[in-house]
């Protein structure tokens, strides 16, 4: 297993959760790719993206159907709206250890605070990344929230 893969595995199993990592030869570095690559909807894809929130990292863990709303997260973060900005690659991979498109929602070097988009709990079963374009996990919203400590907010953006 890829050594990333793994830090997702091992971080799991210290929160009592057991995933299995599926390699996807293609790559899923779109939630279309990932969607396509294990045959689920493009919504039960979970999209981790990282932002500064007033100078704060913060991780939104987004439904592979919608776009974010930035004004949406730094309101749930309790901050200005004014103060977000979405971390380039190397500000990615010094705040989660992993590079953009295998972003898992676990496993980070410090625990990040987290946002879950209310529209993943449409769904029983989630696809995550596992820290690498090419490896996905499934998963429960319930397991994501617990395992995080997230919070679960109105994250689409509605334009």
């Amino acid at each position: 297993m890829h050594p990333s893969a793994q830090r997702v595995v091992d971080a799991a199993a210290a929160q009592d959760l057991a995933i299995e990592v599926h390699e996807v030869p293609d790559g899923t570095r779109t939630a279309e790719d990932a969607a396509r690559a294990v045959g689920v909807e493009v919504g039960q894809i979970v999209k981790s993206l990282v932002f500064s929130v007033s100078g704060e990292t913060v991780l939104a863990l987004v439904s592979g159907s919608n776009r974010l709303d930035e004004h949406a997260l730094a309101r749930a973060a309790g901050r200005d709206r004014t103060a977000v900005e979405r971390l380039d690659a190397k500000a990615v991979r010094a705040a989660t250890g992993f590079s953009i498109g295998g972003v898992p929602p676990f496993g980070h070097p410090t625990p990040l605070s987290t946002f879950v988009d209310r529209d993943l709990l449409r769904y029983g079963t989630l696809w995550a990344a596992a820290g690498t374009p090419r490896h996905v996990f499934s998963t429960t919203v319930e397991a994501l929230v617990r395992i995080t400590g997230a919070t679960v907010t109105d994250l689409r953006d509605e334009k």
